[in-house]
């Protein structure tokens, strides 16, 4: 339509400059309008975008206790578990500490140390369990003959495992208040790294 009015008013001066001038503003404000009826079509949110949801947290974990770990016997073992005593009064932390000195002699292949067959951990199909309990009372609780000398619960104060089905280095240590109340020590999906 443009270059048709133009060819109309060619042959006189001055006037195809104000032509051109006059139709770059009806096309700018045209241009504006067509933007402005867009937006209103696909429709204007007053409303922000929600936020994104958060990530999980990952579960905290205690620092490694500084204090030793207590005096252990093993009171029964088979080829896949092995059930611990310490002394009845032993503290959560020294219980977390028999815990990570589990962990280290397992990955450093050092349980023999610990009176404990390293040849037995070597032969695990795929995994070994350590029940960590204080005193003895409640100890037989997983393989005696006849009711369970504590109750039908589980009497355990820690529990460290070590190996897995798809990663035979796989281990996970727990501090045990109760059946529902367990302290996870460290991220078991985590590589181990040895103390420096």
């Amino acid at each position: 339509m443009l270059p048709t009015f133009a060819a109309l008013v060619q042959d006189k001066p001055g006037i195809l400059t104000r032509v051109d001038a006059r139709s770059r503003e009806l096309l700018g404000s045209s241009v504006f309008v067509a933007l402005a009826a867009v937006a209103l079509l696909s429709g204007c949110k007053s409303t922000p975008a929600p936020a994104p949801a958060p990530k999980p947290q990952q579960a905290q974990t205690p620092a490694r206790p500084s204090v030793p770990p207590p005096a252990f016997k093993v009171f029964h073992h088979d080829d896949s578990n092995f059930t611990l005593v310490t002394k009845d009064n032993a503290s959560d932390e020294e219980i977390e500490s028999l815990i990570w000195q589990l962990r280290d002699a397992a990955h450093a292949r050092t349980l023999d140390k610990l009176k404990i067959s390293q040849k037995l951990i070597d032969a695990r199909k795929p995994m070994v369990w350590f029940h960590i309990y204080r005193g003895a009372k409640c100890a037989s609780e997983k393989y005696a003959e006849g009711p369970p000398p504590c109750g039908g619960s589980y009497h355990g104060a820690g529990d460290y495992t070590y190996g897995g089905f798809t990663n035979h280095e796989r281990d996970a240590g727990a501090l045990l208040h109760d059946e529902n109340h367990e302290v996870q020590l460290w991220d078991p999906d985590t590589p181990y790294i040895a103390p420096s």
